[in-house]
């Protein structure tokens, strides 16, 4: 069972489809967001009743499970957090990549945040997601398909409509 938590409200949805799970999923490298911006974002979410799912599991590894995956298939949004360490988790990077298939086949609604990182640094691999992507090249020489999927995945997603911590103001 994965360690997850989710706020709860009580929807209602006159559409023929059944109604998601989760409002929101949120997508971020726990290690430089998790206790700062993240826990306010999920509080402030939680408190206007907004179901959303956090995985509060802290990993290490190249897969994402399937619980986590049916997780991202179960909601209508997915809020993705990039910060500076973000592209540094193969985690990250293959929940980005599901992330994008919801958005392409169930048309799940993407909302990259820019949290304290240009968004050209994501969008062309700039700075640490440079250092994070020549690390990858290194680890992945024999399969170059995942760390190319990657990058395209950040481009697309860096070139949404988006929100930009450092002009947007506090949250």
């Amino acid at each position: 069972m994965a360690a997850a938590a989710s706020s709860s409200s009580s929807s209602s949805s006159s559409s023929s489809l059944p109604p998601k799970k989760h409002d929101v999923f949120l997508s971020f490298r726990g290690e430089d967001t998790r206790k700062t911006f993240i826990s306010h974002l999920f509080t402030a979410l939680c408190q206007r009743g907004i179901r959303t799912y956090i995985d509060n599991e802290l990993r290490k590894g190249d897969d994402i499970s399937d619980a986590l995956t049916q997780a991202i298939k179960d909601s209508s949004i997915a809020v993705v957090i990039f910060s500076e360490k973000y592209a540094s988790s193969k985690w990250c990077l293959n929940e980005l990549i599901q992330i994008l298939w919801c958005k392409e086949i169930q048309g799940q609604f993407v909302i990259p945040v820019f949290y304290q990182i240009d968004p050209s640094h994501v969008c062309n691999q700039r700075q640490t997601y440079k250092e994070a992507f020549s690390k990858h090249e290194r680890d992945f020489r024999l399969n170059s398909d995942s760390v190319n999927k990657w990058k395209q995945a950040l481009f697309i997603t860096a070139n949404l409509a988006s929100w930009d911590s450092r002009t947007c103001g506090s949250v």
